[in-house]
């Protein structure tokens, strides 16, 4: 329960500190691009290891494939109803994005916390932190530039890191004696949203910002994600 509640509090602050980073911090376009693609190096990895890798071995290949397609499917749908439909230049495209991809990979979360130590989880939990930081704070940034007051913005990220969490809980408190099936199909649901984002949202803006080091940071994010993935033994 202590790691839970701990996983929980840190990858949902992440939001909120993104939050404040974009409403009130300064950081370069180049150090922002490397932030981007470190995270999504660190995802990579996390993908295959926490999400894909556990529900071939526990559960039908292809409800996975099947999953994976799906959950690709359901983000770039979105993402393309989002870039047509709502008004991106304040971030709000952005927060939805983040919540759309963030529900399935928060109930995968909480799945993967299901009998597992702090580390089993720690390379998905860190690798989703280093993502939801400089996201949000993107989103937050792009609000700001609309003319949206500080409060709204935190209101809006607040609730967003609410319903993140509140998916985590989901996926721990009632996914326990869940069919291994089931659990394949949330685990790769999530991780074919994660990999649609990754490839439509997180890689082409790290090479915008900061092209020259885009490929070092995403090795760099593997690399990390590798070493803490290393302490679940």
């Amino acid at each position: 329960m202590l790691t839970l509640v701990v996983v929980i509090v840190v990858v949902s602050a992440a939001l909120m500190v993104g939050a404040l980073w974009g409403v009130y911090g300064k950081l370069s376009a180049r150090t922002e691009g490397f932030i981007v693609a470190l995270a999504g190096g660190a995802l990579i990895m996390s993908v295959i290891g926490e999400l894909v890798e556990p529900s071939l071995k526990e559960g039908s290949m292809w409800v996975s494939i099947a999953a994976l397609a799906l959950g690709a499917g359901l983000f770039s749908a979105a993402d393309y109803w989002i870039d047509e439909k709502l008004p991106s230049d304040e971030g709000v495209g952005l927060l939805a994005a983040i919540t759309f991809d963030g529900v399935p990979e928060n109930l995968a979360l909480g799945v993967a916390l299901i009998g597992a130590s702090f580390g089993e989880v720690a390379a998905l939990a860190g690798a989703i932190l280093l993502s939801n930081i400089p996201e949000a704070a993107g989103g937050a940034r792009g609000m700001k530039d609309g003319g949206m007051k500080p409060m709204m913005i935190f209101g809006l990220w607040g609730g967003a890191t609410v319903l993140l969490a509140g998916a985590a809980l989901v996926g721990n408190f009632t996914l326990e004696d869940a069919h291994p099936n089931l659990l394949a199909a949330i685990r790769c649901t999530a991780a074919g949203a994660v990999v649609a984002s990754l490839a439509t949202e997180v890689f082409p803006k790290a090479f915008k910002e900061d092209h020259h080091l885009a490929g070092v940071a995403t090795a760099l994010g593997l690399m990390i994600a590798i070493w803490l993935e290393s302490f679940g033994g």
